[in-house]
């Protein structure tokens, strides 16, 4: 059966997800700089054909997922109405998703096709129904809620994320987005089913039960 999951969603010691200041140059925002160093190490991993913990979660993003949703602020450092449409994303001309990837926002914009598969979609629709179009584009497949922060934190209010895999960071990030902001009542319904560390970061998979 089709699940609704966070994958690999990395948080500082703390609990933040992105600092304050995102732009251009700093895509997670000031002090945020080596959030992802546990991604450098697991590609480095995979180069020398280890598995390793950061690697193995690298992998099994992509296993099983058939669309993605994430919030306009992780498409992009533009905020309000769009400049002009010649921002495509963060990723290049070939995205890492390969597959149909829903866009909230309050400012829509025609749908971009990219290289590898991808194709962006842009709504403004209530996060049920976009959950509703993703996992028709699934086709049975997983959806992944990708973040921002703010986008997770709907997707839990509304009871309707299955799992979350995060990511735990080895700094302190001391002000930002914190993830965990009003969803002590939507915790409530997960448990946690694994947990495992090496240097580089934490990896915790809590399960709705």
């Amino acid at each position: 059966m089709a699940r609704v999951r966070v994958h690999n969603f990395t948080i500082t010691l703390d609990g933040i997800a992105a600092g304050p200041g995102q732009r251009l140059d700093a895509p997670f925002g000031d002090g945020m700089d080596k959030v992802h160093d546990w991604m450098e190490v697991a590609q480095a991993d995979r180069a020398a054909g280890k598995s390793g913990l950061g690697a193995d979660r690298i992998d099994g993003y992509a296993e099983g997922v058939g669309a993605t949703i994430m919030g306009r602020n992780m498409f992009g450092p533009q905020r309000g109405a769009w400049e002009d449409e010649s921002w495509t994303g963060w990723w290049g001309d070939n995205p890492p998703y390969h597959h149909d990837t829903f866009v909230l926002t309050h400012h829509l914009r025609p749908s971009i096709p990219m290289e590898g598969g991808t194709t962006f979609h842009f709504t403004d629709e209530p996060i049920e129904a976009v959950l509703e179009r993703a996992l028709k584009a699934a086709g049975g497949r997983d959806v992944v809620i990708a973040g921002g922060a703010h986008t997770v934190q709907q997707y839990l209010r509304a009871g309707l994320i299955d799992e979350l895999n995060l990511v735990i960071a080895p700094i302190l990030a001391g002000s930002g987005e914190h993830l965990f902001d009003d969803v002590a009542n939507a915790l409530g319904a997960f448990q946690v089913t694994e947990m495992v560390s090496d240097p580089s970061a934490t990896f915790v998979r809590l399960e709705r039960q």
